[in-house]
């Protein structure tokens, strides 16, 4: 991780909620230090069982926040693009990151202080309002893992996966920058399962697999697949 001090709220290119809410307010705005960190791929952002002392928001990239199981057995329970905010299940209740975040490619994070959000959020019904939705739909990402995770068999949370990144990609062809283990991390199975699973899908003719470029033939059969799991 590297700090940048020559991008700030002003020069960012991605404006997010709480610049709004500050620059509504010029006293308020002069409270404000943010801290625009730069990640490589594959460096924690955030990470299990640390103190939580800033809201952060992605700026650029992506990342996946993920459960730090026991034997280096992790579960991905979703993928940040911007705008994003990270981490934010843990701003107003544990003092702990109860979860990890990290870059699944070269990153950039801007770094608020956490008393800060907490003043706005209590201040500034707009505010209020962005920062619940964007909860609402971290914690409804994490019911739907739940109930795929429990109920659907891994050809059915496979099929699932893929249509996950197909959408994020907004095309049924895209570059898969995840390594097979952090896809089986994905769906709760072996690199090894998930290694078989894309060899099965392949000769099913359901994806077209060349390196790390796929591209999903069969989206009908594929989302049939999903759904009876």
């Amino acid at each position: 991780m590297r700090f940048s001090k020559k991008i700030d709220c002003e020069t960012c290119s991605l404006k997010c909620d709480i610049y709004s809410t500050l620059t509504e307010n010029a006293n308020k705005y002069q409270l404000v230090n943010p801290l625009h960190a730069c990640f490589k791929k594959h460096d924690v952002i955030c990470k299990q069982g640390t103190d939580v002392t800033h809201a952060l928001f992605l700026v650029k990239g992506s990342t996946k926040l993920y459960i730090e199981g026991l034997n280096n057995r992790n579960i991905i329970l979703y993928i940040l693009k911007p705008p994003a905010y990270i981490g934010l299940l843990s701003f107003f209740e544990n003092t702990e990151y109860s979860y990890s975040v990290s870059a699944l490619e070269d990153s950039e994070v801007c770094f608020i202080e956490l008393d800060l959000i907490k003043k706005l959020y209590v201040e500034d019904h707009n505010l209020l309002l962005s920062l619940n939705k964007a909860f609402g739909k971290s914690v409804s990402a994490i019911m739907k893992k739940l109930i795929s995770l429990n109920q659907k068999q891994i050809r059915g949370r496979f099929a699932e996966n893929l249509i996950y990144l197909s959408e994020m990609h907004q095309s049924h062809k895209f570059h898969l920058g995840m390594t097979r283990k952090e896809i089986g991390e994905m769906i709760a199975i072996s690199e090894e399962n998930a290694v078989r699973l894309f060899t099965e899908f392949s000769k099913e003719n359901i994806i077209s697999l060349k390196g790390r470029e796929i591209e999903i033939m069969d989206m009908a059969l594929m989302k049939k697949i999903s759904e009876v799991g």
